[in-house]
Formats: C-alpha cells, sequence, structure tokens
C-alpha cells in the first residue's frame, strides 16, 4: 500500500492538487455560490401571491419585452457585423489594423457608465448623430431604439473574438479549392465559409445575448428610463431596492437568474458543438 502510494503520488503531474482544489472551491463559494444562495433564499422568502404579483406586474412585463427584445436584437446585430469585422481583421491588410483590433476590447476597458455618457451625447436630439438622425424622424436617444444601441455597443466584442480564432485557423486553401472548382463566391460563403464559423457565431450570439440582458450601466443614460417604454429591468430592480422592497427585486432577480442559467447552458452547449465541429480540423 505504501509503495502504491508513493508511485501514485510520483506520477502526480500538479502537486498541491487537494490544496489548489480545496481553495478554488473555497473561493467559488464565497463569490459566487453563496451569493446566489442568498438570492434564492430571500427569493423564496416573498409570498407566492406577491412573488407572482410582482413579476406579472405590467410594469414588469414592459421591462422583459425591452431588455429581452432589445437584447434579441443587439445579439443579432452583432452576429452579422461581428462577423465581418472579424473576416475583415483576418483576411486583409488595411492602415492602422493594429489600432482597430485593439479597439474592439474597448466596450470591455472602458467603464459602462462612460459609454453611456459618450453614446448619448452622440444620439441626443443636440448630438452629432442625433441631430440628423431626428431631423429624418428616427430618434435613438431616449427610445428603445437607443437602448438596442447601447447594447449592441457593449456586446460587439463577444462575437468578434469568438468568431476571429476560427477563421484564422480556416485554411485559405479551401477557398481556392471551392473557386477552381467553378463556385462562385456566395456559394464558397454559404457552403464552405458559414459551416465552420456557425457554431462560433451561435456561441458568440449567446455570450452577446448574455451580457446585454444584465447590463446597466450604458442603458440608462441613453434610455431615458420611463416606465412601461425604456425602463429595463435591471434598473426596475435597482428602483425596487431604493424603495426598500428587498422582496420585490429578489423576485424580479430570479427571473433574470434563470434565464442567465438558461443561457449559461446554451453557451455551453454550443461551445461543446463548436469543438466537436472543429476537431477533426485540428486533427
Amino acid at each position: 500500500m505504501a509503495i502504491a502510494a508513493l508511485q501514485l503520488r510520483k506520477r502526480s503531474v500538479l502537486p498541491g492538487f487537494g490544496l489548489a482544489l480545496g481553495f478554488t472551491l473555497l473561493y467559488f463559494g464565497l463569490v459566487v455560490l453563496i451569493p446566489l444562495a442568498a438570492l434564492v433564499v430571500r427569493g423564496m422568502q416573498v409570498d407566492s401571491a406577491a412573488f407572482l404579483k410582482t413579476v406579472t406586474a405590467p410594469r414588469a412585463l414592459a421591462a422583459y419585452r425591452l431588455s429581452f427584445g432589445a437584447s434579441l436584437a443587439a445579439a443579432g446585430l452583432n452576429v452579422v457585423f461581428g462577423a465581418i469585422v472579424a473576416w475583415a481583421l483576418v483576411r486583409y491588410r488595411f492602415p492602422l489594423k493594429k489600432v482597430v483590433d485593439a479597439l474592439v476590447d474597448l466596450p470591455f476597458a472602458l467603464p459602462t457608465a462612460v459609454a453611456g455618457i459618450a453614446l448619448t451625447s452622440l444620439y441626443a436630439p443636440t448630438g452629432w448623430l442625433g441631430r440628423p438622425l431626428a431631423a429624418l424622424g428616427v430618434p435613438v436617444a431616449y427610445t428603445p431604439l437607443g437602448v438596442v444601441v447601447a447594447l449592441t455597443f457593449v456586446g460587439l466584442p463577444f462575437v468578434v473574438r469568438t468568431v476571429q480564432p476560427v477563421l484564422e485557423d480556416l485554411d485559405a486553401e479551401l477557398e481556392e479549392a471551392a473557386a477552381s472548382l467553378g463556385a462562385q463566391r456566395w456559394q464558397t460563403i454559404r457552403r464552405v465559409i458559414l459551416p465552420e464559423v456557425l457554431p462560433a457565431l451561435a456561441t458568440g450570439f449567446a455570450l452577446a445575448l448574455a451580457r446585454a440582458l444584465g447590463e446597466y450601466g450604458s442603458v440608462i443614460f441613453i434610455a431615458g428610463n420611463m416606465p412601461l417604454k425604456t425602463e429595463v429591468v435591471p434598473l426596475l430592480i435597482v428602483i425596487k431596492l431604493e424603495q426598500f422592497d428587498t422582496g420585490g427585486a429578489a423576485a424580479l432577480a430570479l427571473v433574470m437568474l434563470a434565464a442567465s442559467f438558461v443561457l449559461l447552458l446554451t453557451i455551453n452547449l454550443l461551445q461543446r458543438w463548436s469543438t466537436r465541429r472543429r476537431a477533426p480540423l485540428g486533427d
């Protein structure tokens, strides 16, 4: 037994596994599990009738429609334009390419409140872009469209950084072979490129959607925060807390937590699908 234990200890590639695992579980529990458990417990303390009344109130339903609708629209836009940006960064050479590549990550580093102020100044009725758009009858700031703009801004990097490595691994000779066989450009995109990047696009869409659902800082400035019109769920939760209605805030938070778990499961399944699709290319 002693010899077997000694051999097992020698075969260990990473020393201190038990200590590292214990520290990981402790840190994960303190930072993630305990706060989530506290939210669930607080939400379960709310009377079922009061819970249903809170989460199905007209103001809450309007906030759900705006949050989920704007998040879906923003994620869809990011899939299209994020794929184009990733394609340009991978396949073309142009001046200041590295600067553009670095600017893609700006929404990650920029405080969301700063992004909200900048977008509001830009798209306000007196802003550089807001004035001509308002003259055309397309107001942006203080409308649901402004929410979509803000959520598109914060979600773009997720799609670009998810699709970019897939395009880098995609051999350009596949496109050349398709062209030599008489395929048109759109046929090559549809039958050669799109099947390879589709899992990454789906993962980027889910990540951008999850990011948009929880966005607060960049939205509250450009949305205008009008109840039943431009009020998102995170803002409604904050309003409940400011009114000392912790039960109502917990009820709304549980709804968003359930949506987050569904998105997390979807992202994990999409990542597994993407890994299985890309495995033959690596072999």
